[in-house]
């Protein structure tokens, strides 16, 4: 006797088509991008043996990051979402294809490379916006938090998997890895020209700096936006220990490059854990202290691995480090979402997007130079006791964001 299958929960984002086709477009071009990161470093380490040069790859793009995220975030306000991703990934499917044609005809040369990655640079300023603020548009608000789990963890599996694929198909030559680089956004491009989704007709208007700056003034505006955007900024200034791995390897756990890769790998894999169970759950209550804990948890996971001598020890502290920054940064994400009107998400994404670029580069700076200056321990010690203090003044500062018990507030008027 045959039994008749259960229904498909009405929640379950397997039941949102378009969530599905998003999220497959944002694997194929997530392992493409960071196949691309690996196969560029080698590549131009290869030509010009300079380690400066490594550094560069990271400048020409995060230039473009920052000095176009205000105009990008009022593009992504202005005209059709779906459409800016997809030219911007049509340009990177472009950009990458012309690095597989020169690496073949070995005509690559470092400028011509880094010109291109610069090109992509600027197309992925203008995709990251547009492609936050769709996402609010592909399911309903009471799983949104879901959503941005199950997006977070295609981007995860990619940091995890994408590199040690670059890495194993550069034996043949960079231009095999660009070609299915270049294959990857092409699905990418197909599985975004034919996503259907409702998006309200955005109103036009001429790009002024009320406009470009409308987005910080919003920000300011909402007291629990302000306190999301900013903790994520100072705690990841602070607790940058992902920077120093290199040296705990060598100098303090002592294992060779086998243990450094586990290390990078510990932080990742936690996320992905934790992305994965945040994408089958709800949070329903206590969203504001829960996120202050796992930002909190972040610091004294992070001391635990300052002060670690053993390599089983600094990655269970790697590990839990992952997913406490997963739990704070989807419940951050999902609460700036919501709490932004429509018309106005491409410009508060594009504000929360230089506060992420600045904080993610300024803290791997500013945790170098106190490891030159004290040492990579007490760096990565006052690091975590940083978090800390954060968390701490941040709970003060913002009352409200602490009490806060649900992610979906009232629904807000865009201001004129």
């Amino acid at each position: 006797m045959s039994s008749t299958p259960a229904p498909i929960p009405a929640d379950a984002l397997r039941s949102h088509p378009a969530f599905v086709q998003f999220w497959f477009a944002r694997i194929c071009s997530g392992f493409g991008f960071q196949m691309l990161s690996v196969a560029v470093g080698w590549q131009v380490y290869a030509i010009t043996g300079r380690a400066l040069d490594l550094g560069l790859i990271g400048l020409v793009q995060f230039i473009p990051s920052v000095l176009l995220a205000l105009p990008a975030g009022h593009v992504a306000d202005q005209f059709e979402r779906r459409r800016i991703v997809l030219l911007g990934q049509i340009v990177d499917m472009l950009a990458i294809a012309v690095l597989a044609a020169i690496s073949f005809i070995h005509l690559a040369h470092e400028f011509t490379i880094l010109a291109l990655v610069f090109v992509i640079g600027v197309a992925k300023a203008f995709e990251f916006p547009a492609m936050q603020s769709m996402l609010p548009a592909l399911v309903p608000t009471i799983v949104l938090p879901r959503a941005m789990a199950a997006s977070a963890s295609a981007g995860q599996a990619a940091m995890i998997m994408g590199p040690a694929i670059g890495g194993l198909l550069y034996v043949a030559g960079p231009g095999v890895v660009y070609a299915v680089c270049a294959l990857l956004y092409l699905v990418a491009v197909m599985l975004m020209a034919h996503l259907r989704y409702e998006q309200a007709q955005p109103k036009r208007e001429p790009a002024t700096l009320k406009t470009l700056f409308a987005g910080v003034h919003f920000i300011r505006a909402r007291p629990d936006v302000l306190g999301v955007i900013s903790l994520d900024l100072f705690a990841v200034l602070l607790g940058g220990a992902t920077a120093l791995l290199p040296i705990f390897a060598k100098d303090v756990l002592h294992t060779g490059p086998w243990g450094l890769g586990l290390l990078r790998a510990a932080p990742a894999v936690g996320a992905l854990l934790m992305s994965l169970w945040l994408a089958r759950h709800n949070m329903e209550r206590r969203v504001g202290p829960i996120m202050f804990a796992s930002v909190a948890g972040f610091g004294v996971a992070t001391l635990v691995f300052a002060v670690s001598t053993t390599l089983w020890l600094s990655l269970v502290a790697l590990f839990a480090l992952g997913a406490f920054d997963m739990v704070s940064m989807v419940i951050r994400g999902a609460l700036v979402q919501l709490d932004t009107p429509d018309d106005m998400r491409g410009r508060v994404s594009a504000v929360n997007a230089i506060f992420i670029n600045t904080s993610n580069q300024l803290g791997e700076f500013e945790s170098g130079m106190l490891a030159a200056w004290m040492g990579a321990v007490n760096a990565t010690v006052i690091g975590g006791i940083g978090t800390l203090v954060v968390v701490a003044l941040w709970m003060g500062m913002f009352p409200t964001l602490r009490r806060r018990q649900r992610l979906h507030a009232e629904p807000v008027r865009s201001t004129p």
